[in-house]
This record gives C-alpha cells, structure tokens and sequence, in this order.
C-alpha cells in the first residue's frame, strides 16, 4: 500500500508517497503560498494529484500542520502560519480532494515517524521536539499520537520556561501573546537574540555553534544559557510523562553537544534518582514529519482498534 503524506510548513509544502516497508518512491516539494489560503490549499491538492499521477492509483492522505484544528469549531487554531487560523481546512481539503483525511500538528507528526520507524522505534512512550524558528513537541503512546481533549498535547513551547533566572523574566515576547515562553528561548531566533544582547553581536546560531567549538568565551557562554534553558525545559517533560525517548528535530537538533550536555544538566531537576530517558537526534532527519503524515492513517487504525 502506499500513502500520501503532506507537511504543510510555513516556507515549503512538501508530499510523499511512503510504501509498507519505508521507502520513498516519489517526493515533491513547492513554496508555500503566504498569506494565501487559497492558493494554499491549490497547491496541496496539485502535489496530491501529480504524485497519484506518477503512482497511478488514488491513496489514502494525511496532512501535517502547524497548529491544531479546533475540536469545538473544526477550524484551525494556534498556527504560527496565521493566515490559516479560523479557517475550515479540513473541510475544504477533503471536498477538494473528494475524500477523507488525517491531519494533526507537525510535531506529532515528527514524533510518530520517529516512533514509527525511526530513532525510538519500539519506545512505548516517546516524546517528540521540533526546535527551528520555533517549538514544539509531539506525544506518542503505544504508537498513538496523544492529540488531547483540546487538541493541544505536546505544546511544550507555549510554557513559560521552567525555573527562571531573574534575568530571564519576564522573558521575549512570544506571538502567542504572553512572555517567557520555552519557544522564545529555544528556537533559532531564540538563541540569536539571547547571544545578541549578551554581546551586541548579530549572529546565526550555526555561527554561534561555531565560535564555541573553536573556543569563544562569548559564543561558548550562550551554548551554556542555552543547554540548561533546555535541561530545565525537558526535565519538565520528563517529570509529567516520563518517556523512554526524547528525539530532537528541526534546525537546533544539529547541535551534535545537546546530546551529551543536555542531559547531564537536566538530572538536577527530574524528580528521580535517576534519569535513564535517552535524548537522541532524528533518524530520518527533516523527513521525519512527513513521513508521519503519512503514517497518520495506520495510527488512526491502531487508535480505533484499541477503543
């Protein structure tokens, strides 16, 4: 069987077609339409269509998002792409590709694929992270996405940051509306902005990464504000739903020391003796939540058979 999976992101839209055993036959990627539902929703249904032309049959579809869809109105809600909040997009996407559909956030997607198939296969509990221009996590039990009653499970960056320094309240403004929140801290922007009023200096974190590998005082003290905001951030995590893995993804998770420096700072403020949660990177990389999309509809099929 193959299946479709569309992630929906704020630059790009990017579909697959994903076989039983993992494989990739087609991909195909656009720019998104900004500030565009219209054209946004034009441009999913033509890369459902061309890859079904190239696959020659009709497949089932699921849809990674950012944001959720509201489950008192049915429309999508919390979607830093703004120009989609308030809007019936699963309604309008299923009547324009005359059929159902999956959808759910972009970070759960992320968390099943990697559950699924990738760096926490056979974890029973897994807790999923996307850390790029912005935050957020995905839950996976039992290989079940946990959505929640409000459709909001895993919005990890969207909480203030945990044990706050004096320095760090009331903390950036976030889109959301409030200040301090773990996204504003963690996100690219995040640590640019933290480097910039620390020094003065304007830098890309890939280039604050580099400095400190090469022994920058200035560079080297932002990683280190920046690997115990996320000890504290995941420890957080941790005590709520104690997952067997944490996989990073997104633009920050290629910081190969997060893997060994966050974890050696988090023990101090997980409630155990001690902590044996794995902090992993993704297996399949930027793949990972579009590949999820796709697995959407087993997942589905595995929920259904367990009610």
């Amino acid at each position: 069987m193959i299946r479709i999976g569309v992630d929906l992101g704020g630059t790009k839209i990017e579909a697959i077609a994903l076989a039983d055993e993992g494989s990739i036959p087609v991909r195909l990627r656009v720019a998104t339409p900004r500030h565009d539902y219209a054209a946004t929703l034009s441009a999913i249904a033509s890369l459902v269509g061309a890859i079904e032309a190239q696959i020659g049959q009709r497949a089932s579809v699921g849809i990674g998002m950012p944001g959720a869809l509201s489950p008192a109105t049915g429309l999508v809600k919390n979607a830093n792409s703004t120009w989609l909040n308030g809007q019936p997009l699963a309604q309008d996407l299923s009547a324009l590709l005359d059929r159902p559909l999956r959808f759910a956030n972009d970070a759960n997607c992320f968390a099943l694929s990697e559950a699924s198939d990738g760096a926490a296969a056979g974890a029973s509990c897994v807790f999923g992270v996307i850390i790029g221009t912005g935050t957020g996590g995905g839950v996976v039990v039992n290989g079940q996405v946990l959505t929640g009653v409000n459709a909001i499970g895993g919005e990890w960056g969207h909480n203030p940051l945990p044990a706050p320094l004096p320095e760090e309240v009331p903390g950036p403004a976030c889109y959301c509306g409030r200040c301090g929140c773990i996204e504003t801290f963690l996100s690219g922007p995040g640590m640019a902005r933290d480097h910039q009023r620390a020094t003065g200096q304007a830098l890309e974190p890939a280039e604050i990464v580099r400095r400190a590998d090469a022994g920058e005082p200035d560079a080297a003290a932002t990683l280190e504000r920046y690997e115990d905001r996320m000890a504290r951030a995941l420890a957080s995590v941790i005590n709520i739903i104690d997952p067997d893995v944490i996989v990073l993804g997104g633009g920050m998770s290629n910081i190969a020391r997060l893997y060994h420096h966050v974890p050696a700072r988090w023990a101090r403020y997980v409630f155990s003796d001690r902590v044996d949660t794995r902090l992993v990177p993704p297996m399949h990389g930027d793949s990972s939540g579009v590949r999820g999309a796709a697995w959407l509809w087993l997942a589905s099929a595995l929920q259904d058979a367990a009610q």
